[in-house]
Formats: structure tokens, sequence, C-alpha cells
């Protein structure tokens, strides 16, 4: 019987980046110094933050549109949830964002970029459901 080690769980110091950008960030995202997170932390609240996403993405797409007319419910109500659950998942990817960036994830600036495309497509949702809304 085999043991896995995760190597992200490694309890070695890591050196933290300290470029322009980087601070520049840190700044943005009003991290405060010293406190760190662990990979495992930041890779779980990555993993939430997709999962709420897609669970937008599925009610939206599928079944309000689709499965729920075809039962008689959810006439009209797609905008309001829309809102709701779109709020959620931008706080979601920005409290995600916050994570990796504490942990000094090696792969921060790929996951900030694409969770800033994600976040921008989901404020553009969000403004289409207000509009709707408020029509």
């Amino acid at each position: 019987m085999s043991t896995y080690t995760d190597p992200d769980a490694a309890t070695e110091e890591v050196l933290r980046s300290n470029s322009g950008a980087d601070r520049f960030m840190r700044r943005l995202l009003r991290l405060p110094e010293g406190k760190t997170s662990t990979a495992a932390e930041a890779r779980s609240a990555f993993q939430k933050s997709l999962i709420i996403t897609s669970c937008r993405c599925l009610l939206m797409y599928v079944a309000l549109p689709f499965v729920l007319p075809v039962v008689g419910i959810a006439s009209g109500v797609g905008p309001v949830i829309g809102l709701v659950i779109g709020i959620l998942a931008i706080v979601s990817i920005i409290y995600s964002i916050r994570r990796v960036w504490r942990a000094d994830h090696s792969k921060r600036w790929h996951y900030t970029v694409f969770g800033t495309v994600i976040i921008g497509f989901l404020v553009y949702l969000t403004i289409k459901d207000l509009i709707e809304i408020l029509d």
C-alpha cells in the first residue's frame, strides 16, 4: 500500500514574490502583510467558485429555459435568480483570487486573468438581468 503526499502541502518555507506587479496586486486585493494561506486553501476556494459559477450556468441555460417551463414553473424568475447567483459567483471568484494571492501560488497570475474574464462576463450578465428586471 502506498501513501500519497500532496506536494502543495509541504511545510517548507516558500519565498514570497516581491515584484512591483505583485505588490500592486496585493494592495489592490487589500491583502494584509505577512498573512499567508496554504495552497490547499487556495485550491479549495478556487473549486468552490467554479462550482457556484457552473451552477449558475446550469440553472440559467438548462433548468430555467427548458426544464422548469415544461413543468409550468419559473415563468419570469430567471433574471432574479440569475442576478442573485451571479453576484454570489462574483464574490466567490474574488474570494478565491485573494486566497490564491495569499498563498503566493505559482499560477496566481493565470488564475487572476481567468477569474477576471469570468467576472467580466458575469458583470455583463448581471447588467442584462437588471435591465430585464427593471423593464
